[in-house]
């Protein structure tokens, strides 16, 4: 596995070096509205340590860390009410799985209803 980029987007985020649309943040987590919505919702979810992607993030994160990111999403789709019409969480993960920034993120999607999960994969 590669080394983790602390040049990447998300890093300079966190470093306070961009500025993001805030939606949450505690001790492990930060979350903000995408800059470039796929959906009506759409909240990026970050883990603050240096973490690649998911499998990245499984192996190596605290139990502390992996709660907080899945408090975080509960929080969040609940204080956005989210939860009566449904919301998808997506982990893109390397090059075949569509990931853009090497750094672990989960993506919320709702306000819309969203169709099928992938189209046209053959």
């Amino acid at each position: 596995m590669s080394q983790y980029d602390s040049n990447n987007i998300f890093a300079k985020i966190l470093r306070g070096e961009i500025p993001c649309d805030k939606v949450y943040e505690d001790d492990h987590v930060l979350a903000f509205n995408d800059i470039d919505p796929k959906a009506p919702v759409h909240i990026l979810v970050i883990p603050k340590g240096q973490y690649m992607a998911i499998d990245d993030f499984g192996a190596h994160a605290s139990a502390e860390e992996v709660k907080a990111l899945y408090a975080a999403v509960a929080k969040i789709t609940k204080d956005k009410g989210l939860s009566g019409d449904g919301f998808r969480v997506i982990a893109n993960t390397g090059t075949h799985g569509g990931q853009e920034v090497p750094h672990f993120h989960l993506h919320i999607l709702a306000g819309k209803k969203l169709g099928p999960m992938l189209a046209n994969v053959a």
